[in-house]
């Protein structure tokens, strides 16, 4: 049997909606953070991005999950390295041509960790 009701718009949080963009919600504009993103407009800010989007990917300030990965370590390694707030891209830059002890640390870890999950990979497979 076929259900007869009518098909319910999928939302989300604005802070769910941000995570899946890869962006900070507190610098998103007043009017994304006001509101529901239905899985359409999602869709269509993933496509088609407006330019608040693309300067805050371009610029930052961006999420840990998006410094870790532009750091090339995990979010632990990140906080173990005392980085615990937002960082712009000139920010993450920076940090890169620096390159402290901390970071070498975490980004070895963090290759050791992803060697060890393909060797296990390999393993099982």
């Amino acid at each position: 049997m076929t259900s007869s009701r009518p098909k319910t718009i999928q939302t989300m949080k604005p802070a769910t909606a941000a995570k899946k963009l890869g962006v900070l919600l507190s610098a998103t504009p007043a009017e994304f953070q006001a509101g529901v993103v239905s899985r359409d407009e999602l869709n269509e800010l993933q496509s088609t991005p407006p330019a608040w989007l693309t300067d805050l990917r371009r610029n930052g300030p961006h999420p840990k999950q998006v410094i870790a990965a532009k750091l090339r370590i995990s979010i632990s390694g990140l906080i173990r390295g005392g980085i615990t707030g937002p960082l712009t891209t000139a920010e993450i830059e920076a940090l890169k041509a620096e390159n402290p002890p901390w970071l070498e640390r975490e980004r070895a870890v963090q290759a050791e960790t992803r060697k060890e999950a393909l060797r296990l990979k390999q393993r099982d497979g």
